[in-house]
C-alpha cells in the first residue's frame, strides 16, 4: 500500500550546495543570503521593503508593535486562524477580537467586522488562510474609515493574489510564513513586507536587538564599532543558513506554485460530483496559493454537529487506514482552552469558525503528487461517503 503525505517540501541538489556555500563562507546570520532573500520577496510581490525574521510568528509580533499596537489596545483578527496570529497580539498585552469567518472562503467575515470595532480598536489584522486572499478591498475601506492599522497575516499566502496585487501588500505590513507545511520552505523563517520606509527602518531595528545599524551595513560601511541601541529589541534575525535555502526556493516558487494549481485542478474535476465534499472557493479575481487543500465534509443527512463531526473524523480514520494522510483545516482559537477561559468565550459565539474546525478536512498536496494519486485519494473519499 502506497503511504500519501498530507505535503512534503521540494529540495534538490541547489539547496544542499547552496548551504555548504554558505558554511565555508563564514557569515552564519543576517548577512548577504538574507539580504538577497528579501531583495526575491520584494521583487515577487513587489513590495517596496522586505525584512526576514525568524518565523511569521515573529513576523507579527514586530508588525504589531511597529504599528504602535500597544497592551489595553484591541486587535481584530478571524476566529479560524492558526493560534499564532492571537498569540502574537496577546505577546504585547493588546487583546484579540475575534470575529466569525465566511464559511465559503474560511477568511474573516467583512460584514461582522465594524461590530466588533470600540475605541481601544488599533488594528485589523485578517489572515489569509490556506493560501486564499481575504476580502482586502473592504476590510481596507473600513480600516480607513476608522483609521486602523492593517497587519496582513500571510503566512499561508505566499504566491496568493487579489486582482493582480500579491497578498502583505494591501495593509500597513504583510507576514510571512516559510515553515515546511507551506509552498516554499527553509524550515523555519518569516517575513515582513512593507511599503513604508520608516516602518521597514524601525522592524529592522527590532529585530536585531534594537541596533541603530546592522552587522551588513556596517561591514559595507567598514564600521569596526558595536551599534547604538536606542530601543527595545528582539533577536528574530533568520540565519544566512536558512536564507540560503529560502533563495533557492525562491528560484522554484513560480514553478511550484503553479503546480499546486495544476493539482488543485485535478481535486476539483475528481470530487464535483462527490455528495457532502464541498471544494475551496475558487474565483477568477484571486490566484490562490493552495498552501493546502481544504475542503468541508458536511453530511446532510446528519442534524448535530457533533454527529457531522464524527462522521469527518470517520472518514480520515478510512483514509489514514488506505495510507493516505489528511489534517483539520485549522482552530476555531476562541474554542482552545486558554482563548476560552481568558475571555469567557462560548462555543456559540463563532457558528462557522467552530463548523469550519469540525468539518473541515486538508487533503495531501505537494510537488511529487501524481494525478493517479488524487484519483485514488478521490476514489478513497468516494467509497467511504458511499458506503456511509
Amino acid at each position: 500500500m502506497k503511504n500519501i503525505p498530507i505535503t512534503k517540501p521540494f529540495f534538490n541538489k541547489e539547496e544542499i550546495k547552496a548551504v555548504e556555500e554558505t558554511i565555508v563562507s563564514g557569515w552564519l546570520v543576517q548577512g548577504r543570503k538574507v539580504k538577497e532573500f528579501e531583495n526575491l520577496i520584494c521583487k515577487f510581490t513587489l513590495a517596496k521593503f522586505a525584512a526576514a525574521t525568524t518565523s511569521c510568528t515573529t513576523a507579527l509580533h514586530l508588525a504589531l508593535i511597529a504599528c504602535n499596537v500597544k497592551a489595553g489596545d484591541e486587535v481584530i483578527l478571524p476566529a479560524l486562524t492558526f493560534i499564532a496570529s492571537a498569540n502574537s497580539v496577546e505577546y504585547i498585552g493588546a487583546k484579540p477580537v475575534f470575529v466569525d469567518i465566511d464559511l465559503k472562503t474560511f477568511n474573516i467575515d467583512p460584514d461582522k467586522i465594524e461590530k466588533k470595532i470600540t475605541k481601544k480598536t488599533k488594528a485589523i489584522m485578517p489572515v489569509h488562510l490556506f493560501g486564499l486572499s481575504a476580502d482586502m478591498p473592504r476590510i481596507m475601506s473600513i480600516a480607513r474609515k476608522y483609521n486602523l492599522k492593517v497587519i496582513e497575516d500571510a503566512a499561508c499566502a505566499v504566491g496568493a493574489f487579489y486582482k493582480g496585487k500579491h497578498v502583505g501588500t494591501f495593509g500597513d505590513a504583510g507576514c510571512f510564513s516559510f515553515h515546511p507545511r507551506k509552498l516554499i520552505t527553509c524550515g523555519e523563517g518569516g517575513m515582513i513586507t512593507a511599503n513604508d520606509k520608516k516602518l521597514d527602518g524601525l522592524i529592522r531595528s527590532l529585530r536585531d536587538h534594537g541596533a541603530a545599524i546592522d552587522d551588513l551595513s556596517r561591514h559595507k560601511q567598514n564600521i569596526s564599532n558595536l551599534p547604538d541601541y536606542k530601543i527595545l529589541g528582539y533577536n528574530y534575525r533568520l540565519t544566512d543558513i536558512q536564507a540560503s535555502i529560502a533563495v533557492e526556493q525562491m528560484k522554484k516558487l513560480k514553478f511550484l506554485l503553479k503546480d499546486r494549481i495544476q493539482k488543485a485542478s485535478y481535486y476539483y474535476k475528481f470530487l464535483k460530483n462527490i455528495k457532502f465534499i464541498t471544494t475551496p472557493f475558487n474565483h477568477k479575481d484571486y490566484v490562490h496559493g493552495y498552501q493546502a487543500y481544504v475542503c468541508l465534509v458536511d453530511n446532510k443527512n446528519l442534524k448535530t454537529l457533533k454527529e457531522k463531526h464524527d462522521y469527518r473524523d470517520a472518514l480520515m480514520v478510512h483514509l489514514i487506514k488506505n495510507g493516505i494522510s489528511t489534517r483539520i483545516g485549522t482552530h476555531c482559537v476562541p474554542n482552545l482552552t486558554y482563548y476560552k477561559k481568558k475571555y469567557k468565550l462560548k462555543d456559540s459565539d463563532f457558528p462557522n469558525a467552530l463548523k469550519a474546525e469540525y468539518l473541515s478536512l486538508a487533503l495531501p498536496l505537494y510537488y511529487g503528487l501524481s494525478k493517479e494519486d488524487v484519483r485514488h485519494i478521490v476514489k478513497q473519499i468516494s467509497e467511504f461517503i458511499n458506503k456511509n
